[in-house]
Order: C-alpha cells, then structure tokens, then sequence
C-alpha cells in the first residue's frame, strides 16, 4: 500500500515541523517521526479508524496534538488530507475532500 500527500496537508506538514523545530532543536524531527508511525499505523489497517464523513479517517498522534485525516483513494493508496492541530477549529479540512 502506498500514500501521498494533498497538497496543501504537505503544507501543513513542513509549518508544524518548523513550528516545532522553532520551540526546540530537534523536536521538528520528532514530530516528523511521529507522523512517519502514524501513516505506517495507517497503511497496516486504514479501515481501523472510524469515518468522518466522507470516507475520511482521523488517526491522532500519540505525543503530539495532531491527526491524520486520511481517505482511501484506491484500494492499494492512501491520500493524506490533513495534517490537523487539534487545538485548531475543528473541521477546517472538509473542503479539501
């Protein structure tokens, strides 16, 4: 299985890890490796999370505040559609599905 990434997630992606990487050497990347087991927890069993709406799951990210919000767009492919803060207004992301 593979995934990629909607644009705009990919955005969201680099700003929290320069966000993070701004707080504190090194915690960019740790955020990164965070986001690298959430996808891998992901593509082991994308039917695992319950839908959102849309076809679209929410895999939250154990250390940090942050969700996946993903959809299947193939049986062997995953589109990343938002690399949420969870702290942000809920539902943001909707338009982008």
């Amino acid at each position: 299985m593979t995934y990629r990434y909607n644009e705009i997630a990919e955005i969201e992606l680099h700003e929290a890890s320069h966000f993070y990487e701004s707080r504190a050497a090194g915690l960019g990347a740790e955020f990164l490796d965070e986001v690298d087991r959430g996808i891998a927890t992901v593509l082991q069993s994308p039917a695992r999370w319950p839908d959102e709406g849309a076809g679209v799951r929410r895999c939250r990210l154990h250390r940090f505040a942050y969700a996946l919000f993903y959809r299947m767009t193939s049986p062997d492919e995953v589109e990343i559609v938002a690399v949420a803060d969870l702290r942000r207004r809920p539902g943001y992301w909707r338009d982008r599905v």
